[in-house]
């Protein structure tokens, strides 16, 4: 089972969140204006769990409190109702959603882009996938409560530009939220990708109620997003986490960010790809290593374990200096699950702290390729409630 059909399946942690989420904003909805205690009286859900859902929704700022009148009523915020859309863009595709606010997506489109394709062609082929999934709902761009958008680089807080001249290079230089929104239409929110599957796990995912926890994305290019006293942290200049970029051989294979021996040079999908093609003859997706490591075909399950060890001590690194309470596995490895986890567990067990990754939960992202999609939408709305 995939891990969206996990996170979704009828009495999953994740489905009764968001199915009590949902009653909550329906109520909600309904032009009332209810204490938490009729909340509860009316969805008969626990006054417990009305509470922790009204936290939530208050962070995210999907509702505001009103205390005026002595009566501590809740309404929805301009972000409560309506459709926010995601651009996911990565190196070789991107994928464009939208979402309603308990993340329910309503319409979704995806498509491959040329290796280093220019930002203003790469967004050219969003904006058209945007106007496709806005007509499938029936929806425009005006009733958006906002856009947000993952780039596969760090994103520069201070410029508002891709942090780095050469991980990205069609985007270098260039304002990334200014050039979504004069392609789209609309102000855009924009973030590096990891950030937002860290954002989409805490909220809709396995990471939800956990203070503490690092989302690794394993795909084309390597990141981490963190959650730090439930937040995301980006650090002062928007470059946490970039851990795909940390030294693992000072002598060892030139990166494309300009030093040598990057984690991403030995974990990265289009590295595990590399290795086996000498040995089966052609080029393999992600996919196709899984399913014949899973059948039994030593070459590929050796090329996914030593990716599992190397990962795993670069994460016993990361639990050393963040003590995170979670690892989250995203990204197109992800989907190898155990074959990758198994080596990275052993790894992190000899070369952790053990104050440090001793009971630590590591496992694949539940929301799978939408995490970072999801992450967006999530984005969008809050940064709409953060301007209404």
């Amino acid at each position: 089972m995939s891990g969206q059909a996990a996170a979704d399946r009828p009495g999953s942690q994740g489905a009764l969140r968001r199915a009590n989420r949902a009653r909550i904003l329906g109520e909600l909805r309904r032009g009332r204006t209810p204490t938490q205690a009729d909340l509860a009286r009316e969805t008969g859900l626990a006054p417990a769990t009305v509470s922790n859902i009204v936290r939530d929704l208050l962070r995210d700022g999907m509702v505001a409190v009103d205390d005026s009148g002595g009566r501590r009523i809740l309404r929805l915020s301009p972000a409560g109702s309506g459709l926010a859309a995601s651009i996911d863009y990565g190196h070789r595709h991107v994928m464009v959603a939208l979402a309603d606010a308990e993340a329910r997506i309503i319409a979704e489109r995806r498509a491959d882009l040329a290796q280093d394709l220019p930002a203003e062609q790469g967004l050219a082929v969003a904006a058209r996938l945007l106007h496709e999934v806005l007509a499938e709902a029936g929806a425009d761009l005006g009733s958006l409560a906002g856009i947000g958008m993952g780039l596969p680089a760090p994103i520069d807080s201070r410029t508002g530009t891709v942090g780095s001249p050469t991980i990205l290079p069609g985007w270098v230089g260039l304002p990334a939220a200014t050039l979504a929104g004069a392609a789209f239409g609309r102000p855009v929110t924009v973030d590096n990708d990891a950030n937002l599957g860290a954002l989409a796990e805490l909220r809709w995912g396995c990471g939800a109620g956990t203070a503490n926890l690092a989302y690794l994305k394993l795909s084309e290019g390597v990141g981490a997003g963190l959650i730090v006293d439930g937040r995301l942290f980006r650090g002062p200049n928007g470059t946490a986490g970039e851990i795909g970029h940390t030294t693992v051989d000072e002598f060892g294979a030139l990166c494309r960010c300009g030093n040598r021996g990057c984690l991403e040079t030995v974990v990265a999908a289009r590295r595990v790809v590399d290795l086996l093609r000498p040995v089966v003859g052609r080029e393999l997706s992600i996919g196709e290593v899984v399913a014949a490591a899973r059948s039994g075909d030593r070459a590929c399950a050796r090329a996914i374990g030593d990716t599992g060890l190397q990962v795993g001590r670069a994460v016993a690194d990361l639990c050393n200096l963040v003590n995170p309470e979670m690892i989250i596995v995203g990204g197109e490895l992800a989907q190898a699950g155990d074959l990758l986890l198994a080596p990275m567990r052993q790894v992190i067990a000899r070369c952790g702290v053990p104050s440090a990754v001793d009971g630590i939960r590591l496992t694949t992202a539940t929301l799978g390729a939408r995490a970072h999609v999801l992450g967006g939408i999530t984005l969008a709305f809050e940064s709409a409630a953060a301007l209404g």
